[in-house]
């Protein structure tokens, strides 16, 4: 696993993502009730080869226009204090993730010890209160993310936390799931291999198009 030290959701960190499969994406490659190829896949694909031409993240990666994902974001911290005391751990903060061919990355929120790690949900008070009643659905709602997470950073377990302060949080710990991990493999190696071939063949076309055109 490689890691790039920079604060998550800044400029630095959209661009350390820009062009690359993120493990907050595997729903768009395979569906995580039916496990089945998304249909999700050609657009992805479409977006990530965007994105690593022109060697930025596309304008709405960013997301921070949603008011909850604000509101996320600012609870977080507290979120994080009230784990660090349930559990008896430590937090440690990374910014990005990525697997040792650079292709594939994901984003913890956090990892815990050696083995562990941390992914914080900030939902509706109406949304959490059907995690607090069925906490499965709250693994489910986040399966590709979490086993992509598991994936990538090679860690045993993440604990899957959904956090309201004036509702008991929902708190999971999530192993790998071998049936998923299964029906992912060959589904993600074939997008990678796919997305490295389209990069190598964009490469051809835009260095003739930059020699054609210098001005460009």
């Amino acid at each position: 696993m490689i890691r790039v030290d920079v604060e998550q959701r800044t400029k630095e960190w959209r661009e350390a993502r820009a062009g690359i499969v993120t493990a907050s994406a595997f729903d768009r490659l395979l569906t995580p009730k039916t496990l089945k190829p998304s249909d999700q896949a050609e657009p992805y694909m479409n977006r990530l080869l965007a994105e690593w031409f022109l060697g930025r993240p596309l304008d709405d990666e960013d997301g921070d226009s949603d008011s909850w994902m604000k509101r996320g974001i600012v609870m977080e911290a507290e979120a994080w204090a009230w784990y660090a005391v349930e559990r008896e751990v430590e937090v440690e903060e990374v910014g990005f993730c990525l697997r040792d061919d650079r292709l594939v990355g994901c984003s913890p929120d956090a990892l815990v010890g050696d083995d562990g790690g941390l992914e914080v949900k900030v939902p509706r008070a109406d949304v959490h209160v059907g995690y607090l009643r069925n906490p499965e659905s709250l693994v489910a709602k986040y399966r590709g993310q979490v086993q992509g997470c598991l994936l990538v950073t090679g860690r045993a377990w993440f604990d899957l936390l959904s956090y309201n302060p004036a509702i008991p949080p929902v708190l999971v710990r999530v192993t790998p799931d071998p049936t998923y991990v299964e029906k992912l493999g060959p589904v993600l190696a074939a997008f990678v291999g796919r997305l490295r071939s389209e990069r190598e063949r964009l490469a051809t076309l835009r260095d003739s198009y930059l020699a054609a055109n210098p001005f460009a």
